[in-house]
């Protein structure tokens, strides 16, 4: 009963579809699938036991970061006596307080991770061409790509968003808040394409798997209400805002958990994951699968939201 009582509290900061102000369409659908093609076709899955891929992974993004313009950096840390290493692309003034934004760009075992989360750093890579555009921008952003925030590692120490967090909290740095990018390019506008944590969500939310959802927890802060609230009116694509309980499933299901833990704000943008797309940590993950069109849309209501908070 209580697990009702909670699930229903949370639809009543739920939000329909309203009017939405279009941004201007400026993510590149070509360059988001080239970007896929990349991180799908290494030798083997991008997975921690397979480091030769998962380090081939790592440097395309590293190149790429380069290429947009970014100010370099890598974190490489010691897990099982392997060195595994989150990629750091930095934009606007060096010494400001920081927007994080990042996406993990390993999968879980054996699949190709189109959709988890191979969408999650294609949206990072144009993100840093397109912030690479800009002449000025008003606070440092740091694009983030890190590695082992799955399974076997998911809600250790050793994920990389905890090191990249961590170092972060040691180091007194003053951070806006964050932002992580986790499964964005699936959708299916079927009835009944889209399953909640818990059943009566699907009367406030809808049962279409559509729209993009910012989720993050209760007492988040100023920082992911604002962002939720903006990137809803900013995307040219259905959004849901979702807040809820800590503990309630999916909620905290990646990277920005670790945020979390040091007091940062944090928020998840996401198509929802397992809830939506069935094919979640299957072989099945793949490229001809996912919808570009609608990656690019969400792709462009971040770089608007950036631009204006």
């Amino acid at each position: 009963m209580l697990l009702l009582k909670i699930g229903l509290g949370a639809l009543l900061i739920a939000t329909g579809p309203g009017p939405a102000v279009a941004a201007p369409a400026t993510a590149d659908t070509v360059r988001l699938r080239h970007h896929l093609v990349a991180l799908t076709s290494t030798p083997e899955p991008r997975n921690y036991q397979h480091l030769a891929s998962l380090n081939q992974a790592a440097d395309y993004i590293r190149r790429e970061l380069q290429a947009a313009g970014a100010r370099l950096s890598e974190q490489p840390y010691q897990v099982q006596g392997n060195t595994y290493r989150n990629v750091i692309g930095s934009f606007g003034p060096e010494n400001s307080p920081r927007l994080i934004i990042g996406a993990h760009y390993d999968v879980c075992g054996e699949q190709p991770g189109a959709d988890d989360n191979g969408t999650g750093v294609a949206a990072l890579l144009e993100l840093a061409r397109l912030l690479g555009q800009q002449n000025t921008l008003p606070y440092r952003i740091e694009l983030v790509a890190y590695t082992l925030e799955e399974p076997p590692f998911f809600r250790t120490n050793s994920m990389g968003s905890y090191v990249h967090a961590k170092s972060l909290h040691d180091q007194q740095v003053a951070v806006k808040g964050m932002v992580a990018l986790e499964m964005l390019g699936y959708y299916d506008d079927r009835k009944n394409s889209q399953d909640y944590p818990l059943a009566p969500l699907k009367l406030v939310y809808g049962s279409r798997g559509n729209y993009v959802t910012v989720a993050q927890k209760f007492g988040n802060g100023r920082f992911g209400r604002q962002f939720a609230r903006r990137y809803k009116q900013t995307a040219a694509l259905p959004v849901r805002r979702f807040k809820a309980p800590a503990w309630l499933p999916g909620i905290d299901f990646s990277d920005h958990l670790n945020y979390w833990q040091f007091d940062y704000p944090a928020v998840l943008l996401t198509d929802t994951a397992f809830y939506r797309n069935k094919h979640y940590h299957e072989p099945t993950d793949t490229l001809e699968r996912l919808d570009m069109r609608r990656l690019g849309l969400a792709v462009d209501a971040v770089l608007a939201v950036v631009l204006a908070m």
